[in-house]
């Protein structure tokens, strides 16, 4: 790749999508942005190959559907030939969402979601998301030797002096390549897990559903998104379902904790939310919650795992080199408030061994 975003070049991007209004509209946004320029557009696979040989784009965005190659034959092809990030735009729809994830298993750095009609001016309100998320894509190769935090962890030894009990459930928070580190870690866990999993997933409508169907098809525990008012079971992972806040709470006839779900606080930056989740678990689980932030983009989770670290919970945060974007780990990780930070591939075993905890006379 010609440009150097790590040494505040122009971010040089090529539109791929057979609709001519999409190919105007993203060039539009992504060009109002000092630092991003757009390179070339393409409508269709063949132009796309073409086009990367000839410009070297730094990032890609993707249609999902298109006619003859799709997007995902087409991201195959890209990461064969010319691997570099590729962010996919896709629709809502139950079908465009498989196809989103077996794009992200392929190589996608990430997706966005298109909730429009080919020729809706409401396009813009993915603008933000799609240019935080080429921002990202383009600075995710940084070494880890940039940031000199990515490896410390100032409570490292917390796990043998501080955790007193095995834990009751396991609260995970993941953004931005969040659903390959997902598929990565969920399949690991074993059948006989002992606690309920939670999970907030950053994601739009009509994506949980099929997200969970396919974690529960790739994994040995059962995945699912969450319903108001079920019962935590171990050996289950709970997926928020997008648009609602995701609560533990204690149920009033026998005390027991249940999944409550409620779109309040609307004013929160991201709904659901990683710190609502988290804080109630700190709540209901006090020193035998485990909470788990991975990669992602801002700071959301930093004060679920703080409530999480303060009760005497394990807090678990993925390193900066396994991360897509090191952003919600490093957050805590600057905090203090980290038990282990570790690669994703530990993460299963570092959950596995809380639950075995016992807690010390």
């Amino acid at each position: 790749m010609s440009a150097n975003p790590e040494a505040g070049g122009h971010i040089r991007v090529l539109i791929v999508d057979d609709s001519a209004f999409m190919r105007t509209a993203l060039s539009r946004m992504i060009a109002s942005e000092p630092d991003l320029e757009v390179v070339a557009t393409a409508g269709c696979a063949s132009d796309a190959l073409e086009k990367i040989a000839a410009v070297d784009p730094d990032v890609i965005t993707l249609d999902v559907a298109m006619p003859g190659l799709d997007g995902l034959g087409t991201l195959r092809c890209i990461m064969n030939e010319f691997p570099r990030p590729v962010i996919m735009v896709s629709a809502t729809t139950e079908k465009d969402a498989e196809s989103t994830f077996s794009a992200l298993s392929a190589g996608a750095f990430d997706y966005v979601p298109k909730q429009m009609s080919p020729a809706s001016l409401e396009i813009a309100h993915i603008r933000a998301d799609l240019i935080a998320k080429i921002r990202a894509a383009a600075h995710a190769n940084e070494t880890a030797s940039a940031n000199p935090w990515c490896r410390k962890s100032s409570k490292a030894s917390r796990e043998d002096s501080s955790v007193s009990a095995g834990a009751a459930v396991a609260a995970i928070g993941v953004s931005t390549g969040g659903p390959k580190a997902l598929e990565e870690i969920l399949p690991r866990l074993p059948a006989d897990l002992p606690v309920p999993v939670l999970i907030v997933q950053h994601m739009p409508a009509g994506f949980t559903g099929p997200f969970a169907q396919r974690l529960n098809h790739l994994s040995r525990i059962e995945v699912r998104e969450a319903v108001s008012r079920e019962s935590l079971r171990r050996g289950v992972a709970y997926i928020a379902p997008a648009g609602v806040h995701m609560r533990v709470v204690k149920r009033l006839s026998d005390g027991k904790p249940i999944i409550s779900l409620e779109p309040r606080p609307q004013d929160a930056p991201h709904i659901p939310s990683v710190d609502v989740m988290m804080k109630s678990v700190a709540e209901v689980f006090l020193n035998r919650s485990v909470g788990v932030i991975m990669t992602g983009m801002g700071s959301d989770g930093a004060e679920g795992m703080t409530a999480i670290f303060r009760q005497g919970g394990y807090t678990i945060g993925q390193d900066q080199d396994s991360c897509a974007v090191y952003g919600m780990p490093r957050v805590c990780a600057e905090l203090g408030i980290l038990s282990r930070v570790v690669p994703l591939s530990q993460i299963p075993m570092q959950i596995v061994n809380a639950t075995r905890r016992r807690r010390r006379a």
